[in-house]
């Protein structure tokens, strides 16, 4: 069968779509999107504008009707200053913190320019694959919450 010229220039293969994602890649997923978010709330503070996501809600009205509407979602940010007067920076899988060395919770930067690197970083090094242990053992702590009674 004769293809045109360009699309010789394509790579095609033979593969087959997976039905899941495996665990491992959502939770990496999940924590890179939550990366993502600071460092855009990050660069929205320096460049002094606002950084809004939208999302949906169902709420009911007062004839007892339900709509969808959007809100804006509420993003904290993970960094503070210190007592001593430093800009640090925590990490979160969910509602827990995580320690990305053992013992150590938090990231010192000068500013916020290192800030934004920081953060660039440890998304990278989540999408990488680097963090995988440290987020597993946080997503087991989430999940001992939920068994709670």
């Amino acid at each position: 069968m004769d293809t045109p010229n360009t699309l010789n220039k394509l790579n095609f293969v033979d593969a087959i779509r997976p039905r899941s994602m495996p665990a491992i890649q959502q939770r990496r997923n999940k924590l890179s999107n939550k990366l993502w978010e600071q460092i855009q709330l990050a660069k929205s503070q320096m460049e002094h504008t606002h950084f809004v996501i939208k999302r949906r809600v169902t709420i009911k009205d007062l004839e007892g009707n339900y709509k969808s509407i959007e809100r804006p979602k509420r993003i904290k940010p993970w960094w503070f200053m210190a007592a001593d007067g430093t800009l640090c920076l925590s990490v979160f899988y969910g509602s827990k913190r995580i320690e990305l060395i053992p013992g150590k919770n938090s990231i010192s930067v000068k500013n916020m320019n290192d800030l934004i690197e920081a953060l660039e970083l440890l998304k990278s090094e989540t999408e990488a694959g680097s963090l995988d242990r440290v987020i597993e053992n946080a997503s087991g702590a989430l999940k001992l919450n939920f068994n709670k009674k």
